[in-house]
Formats: C-alpha cells, structure tokens, sequence
C-alpha cells in the first residue's frame, strides 16, 4: 500500500496537480496550436462556461503555464499563450492522445459487442 507521504513524492502526482483538471488540459491542447483569445477558447472548448474558463485561465497563468497578454483596452482584447513551461507538455499531450485514439477505440468496439 502506497503511504500518503510517498505520494506526495511522487513526480507523476505532483504533475496531476500542477495540471489540474481535464478542462485544463484542454486548454493547454487548444493553445498548443497558437494564441487565442478568451472568446475564442469559449467557442473552440464546447461545454466549458465562461466562468470556468476564467477560473481555470486564472490557475493556469498563476502556475506559469499561460501567459496573459492584454492587447487592446478600447475594445478590450486579451490573448493567452503557452509559456516554456506550457510548451514543455507538448510531448505529453501527444502521447495522451495517442494512448486516447488507441484505447477509447478498443472499450467502444468492447461495449458494442464486438
């Protein structure tokens, strides 16, 4: 059995949490592709309200993932762009796509009776 101790030791746990949740992780895919706006992100992440957007854009700035950059003030315009560190998880969200083509594959030919 895994101590709580251990797990807060743990790389793969301490990357969860830096991350966060799965709208993040989202974000940061939507964001890999290039800057975006905020109403962009609102149109392109189907589901997400925009006060969760806020909030999750909010923690992703405050771990340095994104980077929030005012445009213009008269129209307000803001865009968000992955910073270094945001960047570096490129690779990760690749291969989690790659495991996701893979295995969402198998589990719905497995449920179809396949």
């Amino acid at each position: 059995m895994i101590k709580h101790t251990e797990l807060d030791k743990c790389p793969i746990v301490s990357a969860i949490r830096e991350v966060g949740s799965e709208w993040n992780l989202i974000l940061i895919r939507y964001l890999m592709t290039r800057n975006m706006g905020f109403n962009e992100l609102l149109r392109e992440a189907k589901g997400i309200s925009s006060k969760t957007l806020s909030n999750n854009l909010k923690i992703l700035a405050s771990k340095g993932i994104i980077k929030r950059e005012v445009i213009s003030i008269q129209p307000f315009s803001v865009s968000y762009s992955l910073t270094e560190k945001g960047m570096a998880l490129n690779e990760v969200i690749v291969l989690l796509g790659k495991w996701g083509t893979e295995w969402t594959a198998v589990s719905e030919k497995s449920s179809d009776g396949l």
